[in-house]
């Protein structure tokens, strides 16, 4: 299992795009019936993704005070923090939060540049002493309500809960009869899973920019524009 993140940084996002950024490809085709046992398939996955999580948690306090002493997450924790949301997003395609290809997810913390599923977050040079104190619990709350809704309470091996869970449970069903997978579907459920990792990486403290609410979907980011919907029409 390779642990070493060797991708280059990402560069600085465009204006009005987040600097957390979620692409993704269908991988077509695809099996009609695979997707019934990729819950066993995904457990070793599951299993090195508990101890990595658990790491995080350690990670983010160690974060939680050099962001506030210093103004900056140190980078080798950055890197292994968005490290583990990356791989936890590879899974999640593969398995139960898209269903979006066949290929197995790499053991690795690193992008891997052919995979179909990518994510990467801009390093951020600074980021707030004072929102390290609330950002995470009570800056974010809304978000968390919202995510309720979107993941769900239940906890199963092969099926996650919620709306997202829901949605892919919907795809598979598409496959095993039709052979395919409905592409407004898949594009809704990658503005879902664009928003929970948006999220994740703003109450990680990963970013200072406050996620927007707004449901950008399909495997590109929206183009460059306002965070949080159109700009408001300017009068003569």
């Amino acid at each position: 299992m390779s642990t070493h993140v060797t991708s280059p940084p990402a560069g600085p996002a465009s204006p009005g795009v987040y600097p957390a950024r979620l692409t993704a490809r269908l991988d077509e085709p695809l099996s009609r019936w695979l997707w019934l046992v990729k819950w066993l398939l995904a457990l070793p996955h599951h299993i090195v993704l508990l101890f990595l999580w658990v790491a995080v948690l350690v990670v983010s306090v160690v974060a939680f005070f050099a962001i506030l002493f210093t103004g900056r997450y140190p980078r080798p924790l950055f890197d292994f923090t968005t490290g583990v949301l990356r791989w936890n997003w590879r899974v999640a395609y593969y398995a139960y939060g898209t269903l979006g290809t066949d290929r197995y997810p790499p053991f690795t913390l690193a992008d891997v540049p052919d995979y179909p599923a990518h994510w990467d977050l801009e390093y951020p040079g600074h980021l707030s002493r004072g929102l390290v104190l609330v950002k995470w619990w009570l800056l974010v709350l809304p978000h968390y309500l919202v995510l309720g809704f979107f993941l769900g309470g239940a906890r199963m091996a092969w099926f996650n809960g919620g709306l997202i869970g829901l949605l892919a449970l919907f795809a598979g069903v598409a496959l095993a009869f039709t052979g395919l997978y409905p592409r407004g579907l898949y594009d809704l459920l990658l503005g879902l899973n664009r928003w929970v990792l948006r999220v994740a990486a703003y109450a990680a403290l990963l970013t200072d920019e406050y996620p927007p609410f707004r449901l950008d979907q399909g495997g590109e980011e929206p183009p460059a524009g306002p965070l949080n919907g159109p700009e408001p029409r300017k009068t003569p």
